[in-house]
């Protein structure tokens, strides 16, 4: 018989230490940032107010001038046109200091 049929498994923690040390990896690098993201999103959604300026996923700028539960209504200039948006569709608030 081949010799390294005769071989015994050894230790069965350092047999899967690199496949914990990966997941503890792919954890902190990847799966923490995104839950940290997701929160600050849900965050900033949970905070829009009346006047706030926001930009939405499609890329249109307006302030809020009304909030009904999941959606909203935002003032788009030139033409003070009103259109109605889901609570979702904002990506960020737009603040004085990023509009200059």
């Amino acid at each position: 018989m081949p010799a390294f049929l005769l071989q015994s498994a050894g230790n069965p923690i350092a047999l899967f230490a690199p496949y914990l040390l990966i997941a503890v990896v792919f954890y902190f690098l990847l799966f923490l940032p995104m839950q940290r993201q997701k929160k600050k999103q849900a965050q900033m959604l949970a905070d829009l107010k009346s006047g706030d300026m926001v930009v939405t996923s499609s890329g249109i700028t307006g302030t809020v001038t009304a909030i009904d539960g999941d959606t909203l209504i935002l003032r788009v200039k030139p033409d003070n046109l009103k259109l109605q948006f889901v609570r979702s569709a904002v990506t960020s608030v737009v603040t004085a200091e990023t509009a200059k």
